[in-house]
Protein backbone atom coordinates (compact mmCIF):
# COMPACT_ATOMS: atom_id res chain seq x y z
CA UNK A 1 0.00 0.00 0.00
CA UNK A 2 2.99 2.41 0.80
CA UNK A 3 4.74 1.48 -2.76
CA UNK A 4 1.35 2.81 -4.52
CA UNK A 5 -0.41 5.27 -2.52
CA UNK A 6 -2.93 6.35 -5.02
CA UNK A 7 -4.29 3.00 -6.07
CA UNK A 8 -7.88 2.05 -4.56
CA UNK A 9 -6.84 -1.11 -3.21
CA UNK A 10 -9.64 -1.76 -0.61
CA UNK A 11 -12.03 -2.98 -2.58
CA UNK A 12 -9.90 -5.46 -4.10
CA UNK A 13 -9.41 -6.98 -0.59
CA UNK A 14 -13.26 -6.62 0.98
CA UNK A 15 -14.51 -9.19 3.02
CA UNK A 16 -16.82 -10.28 -0.29
CA UNK A 17 -14.01 -10.17 -2.71
CA UNK A 18 -12.23 -12.41 -0.77
CA UNK A 19 -14.70 -14.66 -0.02
CA UNK A 20 -15.80 -15.31 -3.33
CA UNK A 21 -12.83 -15.80 -4.24
CA UNK A 22 -11.66 -18.35 -1.32
CA UNK A 23 -14.84 -20.02 -2.91
CA UNK A 24 -13.12 -19.81 -6.34
CA UNK A 25 -9.97 -21.55 -5.06
CA UNK A 26 -12.00 -24.34 -3.15
CA UNK A 27 -14.72 -25.60 -5.48
CA UNK A 28 -11.59 -25.41 -8.45
CA UNK A 29 -9.31 -27.66 -6.37
CA UNK A 30 -12.70 -29.74 -5.86
CA UNK A 31 -13.55 -30.08 -9.43
CA UNK A 32 -10.13 -29.91 -11.35
CA UNK A 33 -7.46 -30.91 -8.89
CA UNK A 34 -4.51 -28.91 -7.76
CA UNK A 35 -1.92 -28.76 -11.20
CA UNK A 36 -2.01 -26.58 -13.41
CA UNK A 37 0.66 -25.48 -15.94
CA UNK A 38 0.18 -21.94 -16.48
CA UNK A 39 -3.29 -20.24 -15.56
CA UNK A 40 -4.59 -17.01 -16.65
CA UNK A 41 -6.37 -14.19 -14.72
CA UNK A 42 -8.45 -12.01 -16.95
CA UNK A 43 -9.48 -9.05 -15.05
CA UNK A 44 -6.69 -9.59 -12.89
CA UNK A 45 -7.00 -6.16 -11.20
CA UNK A 46 -4.60 -5.68 -8.24
CA UNK A 47 -3.71 -9.72 -8.66
CA UNK A 48 -5.07 -10.65 -5.73
CA UNK A 49 -6.40 -14.44 -6.39
CA UNK A 50 -3.06 -15.25 -8.15
CA UNK A 51 -1.40 -14.40 -4.78
CA UNK A 52 -4.22 -16.48 -3.01
CA UNK A 53 -3.35 -19.59 -5.63
CA UNK A 54 0.17 -18.88 -5.24
CA UNK A 55 -0.20 -19.14 -1.08
CA UNK A 56 -2.35 -21.60 -1.01
CA UNK A 57 -1.21 -25.01 -0.42
CA UNK A 58 -3.52 -27.24 -2.25
CA UNK A 59 -1.73 -25.43 -5.47
CA UNK A 60 0.86 -26.62 -7.57
CA UNK A 61 1.21 -23.91 -10.37
CA UNK A 62 4.02 -23.31 -12.71
CA UNK A 63 2.83 -19.58 -13.20
CA UNK A 64 0.13 -17.11 -13.54
CA UNK A 65 -0.67 -14.10 -15.61
CA UNK A 66 -2.96 -11.91 -14.58
CA UNK A 67 -4.20 -10.11 -17.37
CA UNK A 68 -6.39 -6.74 -17.30
CA UNK A 69 -7.05 -3.95 -19.49
CA UNK A 70 -6.21 -1.19 -17.16
CA UNK A 71 -2.14 -0.23 -17.08
CA UNK A 72 -2.41 1.36 -13.71
CA UNK A 73 -3.08 -1.87 -12.20
CA UNK A 74 -0.32 -4.50 -12.89
CA UNK A 75 2.59 -2.53 -11.20
CA UNK A 76 0.30 -3.41 -8.11
CA UNK A 77 -0.31 -6.66 -8.90
CA UNK A 78 3.83 -7.69 -9.01
CA UNK A 79 3.94 -6.03 -5.86
CA UNK A 80 1.56 -8.02 -4.29
CA UNK A 81 2.94 -11.23 -5.73
CA UNK A 82 6.84 -10.35 -5.79
CA UNK A 83 7.52 -13.76 -4.04
CA UNK A 84 6.00 -15.64 -6.67
CA UNK A 85 8.86 -14.55 -8.59
CA UNK A 86 8.84 -15.87 -12.45
CA UNK A 87 5.96 -17.38 -11.89
CA UNK A 88 3.75 -14.59 -12.52
CA UNK A 89 3.35 -12.03 -14.82
CA UNK A 90 1.42 -8.87 -15.11
CA UNK A 91 0.15 -7.68 -18.49
CA UNK A 92 -1.51 -5.00 -19.67
CA UNK A 93 -4.05 -6.27 -22.71
CA UNK A 94 -7.54 -6.48 -23.85
CA UNK A 95 -8.97 -10.13 -23.63
CA UNK A 96 -10.01 -9.88 -27.13
CA UNK A 97 -7.23 -9.67 -28.56
CA UNK A 98 -5.36 -12.53 -26.49
CA UNK A 99 -3.58 -15.22 -28.71
CA UNK A 100 -5.41 -18.13 -26.66
CA UNK A 101 -4.92 -21.18 -28.97
CA UNK A 102 -0.83 -19.64 -28.73
CA UNK A 103 -0.72 -18.98 -25.28
CA UNK A 104 -2.34 -22.78 -24.48
CA UNK A 105 -3.37 -22.00 -20.64
CA UNK A 106 -4.18 -24.75 -18.71
CA UNK A 107 -6.88 -22.72 -17.47
CA UNK A 108 -8.73 -19.07 -18.04
CA UNK A 109 -10.19 -17.56 -14.76
CA UNK A 110 -12.90 -14.44 -15.62
CA UNK A 111 -14.24 -13.62 -12.31
CA UNK A 112 -15.92 -10.46 -13.89
CA UNK A 113 -18.11 -11.86 -16.43
CA UNK A 114 -20.62 -8.95 -15.45
CA UNK A 115 -18.31 -6.70 -16.83
CA UNK A 116 -18.21 -8.40 -20.18
CA UNK A 117 -20.96 -7.16 -23.23
CA UNK A 118 -21.29 -10.39 -25.01
CA UNK A 119 -19.74 -13.70 -22.99
CA UNK A 120 -20.47 -16.31 -25.39
CA UNK A 121 -18.90 -13.97 -28.54
CA UNK A 122 -15.78 -13.57 -25.90
CA UNK A 123 -15.96 -17.58 -25.08
CA UNK A 124 -15.76 -18.12 -28.73
CA UNK A 125 -12.24 -16.74 -28.92
CA UNK A 126 -11.03 -19.83 -26.38
CA UNK A 127 -10.12 -23.12 -28.39
CA UNK A 128 -12.06 -26.02 -27.99
CA UNK A 129 -11.16 -28.19 -24.67
CA UNK A 130 -10.07 -25.31 -22.54
CA UNK A 131 -10.92 -25.19 -18.91
CA UNK A 132 -12.41 -22.03 -17.54
CA UNK A 133 -13.63 -20.72 -13.94
CA UNK A 134 -16.24 -17.94 -14.59
CA UNK A 135 -18.09 -15.91 -12.13
CA UNK A 136 -21.10 -13.60 -12.77
CA UNK A 137 -23.52 -12.15 -10.38
CA UNK A 138 -27.22 -10.33 -10.25
CA UNK A 139 -26.04 -7.21 -8.97
CA UNK A 140 -27.79 -5.15 -11.42
CA UNK A 141 -27.74 -1.61 -9.53
CA UNK A 142 -24.01 -1.43 -10.02
CA UNK A 143 -23.62 0.95 -12.78
CA UNK A 144 -20.30 -0.85 -14.21
CA UNK A 145 -22.01 -3.90 -14.12
CA UNK A 146 -23.37 -3.98 -17.93
CA UNK A 147 -24.28 -7.93 -18.42
CA UNK A 148 -25.54 -9.41 -14.80
CA UNK A 149 -27.64 -12.32 -14.88
CA UNK A 150 -30.86 -12.96 -12.92
CA UNK A 151 -29.77 -16.62 -11.76
CA UNK A 152 -27.53 -19.49 -12.05
CA UNK A 153 -29.30 -21.03 -14.88
CA UNK A 154 -29.59 -17.56 -16.91
CA UNK A 155 -25.60 -17.66 -16.24
CA UNK A 156 -25.42 -21.49 -17.24
CA UNK A 157 -27.62 -20.57 -20.20
CA UNK A 158 -25.38 -17.48 -21.39
CA UNK A 159 -21.85 -19.51 -20.77
CA UNK A 160 -23.37 -22.34 -22.46
CA UNK A 161 -19.91 -24.61 -21.69
CA UNK A 162 -19.36 -28.16 -23.04
CA UNK A 163 -18.51 -29.64 -20.14
CA UNK A 164 -19.44 -27.95 -16.47
CA UNK A 165 -17.57 -29.65 -13.80
CA UNK A 166 -19.47 -27.19 -11.21
CA UNK A 167 -22.18 -24.56 -11.35
CA UNK A 168 -23.29 -23.06 -7.69
CA UNK A 169 -23.94 -20.04 -6.48
CA UNK A 170 -22.57 -17.78 -3.18
CA UNK A 171 -25.28 -15.14 -2.13
CA UNK A 172 -24.01 -12.57 0.17
CA UNK A 173 -26.06 -9.23 1.05
CA UNK A 174 -26.88 -7.20 -1.73
CA UNK A 175 -26.04 -9.63 -4.65
CA UNK A 176 -25.63 -13.50 -5.41
CA UNK A 177 -22.31 -14.35 -6.99
CA UNK A 178 -22.57 -17.51 -9.60
CA UNK A 179 -19.93 -19.82 -10.66
CA UNK A 180 -18.84 -22.15 -13.89
CA UNK A 181 -15.60 -24.36 -13.82
CA UNK A 182 -15.74 -26.60 -17.22
CA UNK A 183 -14.69 -26.60 -20.58
CA UNK A 184 -15.26 -24.44 -23.63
Amino acid sequence: ITKHPKADIANAFNHKQVACKMWALDRLFESCGGRFGRIWVLGGWYGVLPAMLFNDARFDIAAVDSIDIDPEVAPVARTLNREAGDRFRALTADMYALDYAAGRPDLVVNTSCEHIADLRAWLALLPRGTTVLLQSNDYFSEPTHINCVASLAAFEAMAALREVRFSGELPTKNYTRFMLIGTV
